[in-house]
């Protein structure tokens, strides 16, 4: 299992770390995304890897007869199951439409992508702010991690945390839209 002290690292460096057009496609990514570098990109890029590896893995099994195929069939269901729940796929989905899949379907379920689209930050540096200093929370509970994966359920209980600043001036601007209609 190895030593519990030891990370282990989540992501893969590329083969060719000097390659023009990957660095200038990073570079538009980690600024439309508010990254804080490029390990961030390349852990959900290896996220989105090992599903699409699995998907292929079960696209050759699922045709198989008898017991092996409806195995396949039924762990297909479960990963479509998985990403729907997600939100990164619709629930309808088949195997082809994860092999489809890109890195900015990962990047959009980011609790720093859907807090600066819910508009609770100006902008998306300062959702990652907001959520690195306890301000944002799911549900009532503070979350301080800015890639946290925000399923389709969480993502309608996004708001500030109670005993944060910013919760009491959400507050006050309510009360003034209530008053002004």
């Amino acid at each position: 299992m190895g030593d519990p002290k030891r990370h282990r690292r989540k992501y893969v460096t590329p083969t060719r770390p000097w390659d023009r057009v990957r660095l200038e496609k990073e570079v538009e990514i980690i600024i439309k995304y508010g990254l804080r570098n490029k390990r961030e990109l390349w852990r959900f890029q290896n996220i989105l890897r090992k599903y699409r590896r699995v998907a292929r893995e079960l696209l050759a099994k699922i045709d198989l007869p008898g017991k092996e195929g409806e195995l396949a069939k039924a762990k297909a269901q479960m990963v479509i199951k998985k990403l729907a729940k997600i939100g990164v796929l619709e629930e309808n989905a088949t195997l082809d439409d994860i092999l489809n899949l890109n890195v900015d379907a990962f990047l959009n379920r980011r609790l720093q992508t859907i807090v600066f689209r819910q508009g609770l930050a100006n902008t998306i540096k300062q959702a990652r702010q907001l959520i690195t200093h306890g301000h944002i929370a799911i549900d009532g509970r503070k979350v301080t991690v800015p890639s946290h994966i925000v399923t389709r359920d969480e993502e309608t209980k996004i708001s500030y945390y109670s005993n944060s600043p910013f919760a009491e001036r959400g507050l006050v601007v309510k009360v003034e839209e209530q008053e002004a209609s």
